[in-house]
């Protein structure tokens, strides 16, 4: 993937130029930059999806165990990077997702602002939004869990 300095200089080069819009594709993932409206030029950068993997619970009473429902059938789409999580493109404007959504591999689920740039987060899988684990204005980490899509 390209080093923090490469993209400031990429992100220089698409401003200077005529360009309206850039993508640039590895192994690692994809940057893809668009120009116009009040934003001049915002990275998008998507990686591969990674699991999360969550440690076990841990029972410290002996409270009844109430069983929840089956989850090997839930994909947990996690942050890329670390940065501010935000629901929605701009405050006026609803959630991209929430509970009950349907989305695909393409559907922007929210943005993550990073060093001042704005990176949309794709579902990378088709399903429903189970639960949005992340809110709005939260500082999230790379690798954290954001949403639980039930798999179709």
């Amino acid at each position: 993937m390209l080093s923090i300095s490469e993209i400031k200089q990429l992100v220089k080069l698409v401003d200077e130029s005529s360009l309206t819009e850039f993508e640039y594709e590895t192994e690692q993932g994809k940057i893809r930059m668009k120009k116009g409206g009040e934003h001049v030029a915002a990275p998008v950068i998507t990686t591969p999806a990674v699991q999360a993997v969550l440690p076990a619970p841990s029972i410290e009473s002996e409270a009844p165990v109430v069983a929840a429902a089956p989850e090997e059938d839930l994909h947990v789409v996690i942050s890329p990077m670390v940065g501010t999580f935000y629901s929605s493109p701009n405050p006026e404007s609803p959630a991209f997702v929430e509970a009950g959504s349907v989305v695909n591999t393409k559907t922007v689920v929210c943005i993550i602002e990073a060093m001042k740039l704005l990176n949309e987060v794709e579902a990378d899988i088709d399903g429903e939004v189970v639960e949005v684990l992340a809110s709005n204005g939260e500082l999230v980490e790379f690798g954290q869990p954001l949403f639980k899509v039930r798999k179709k």
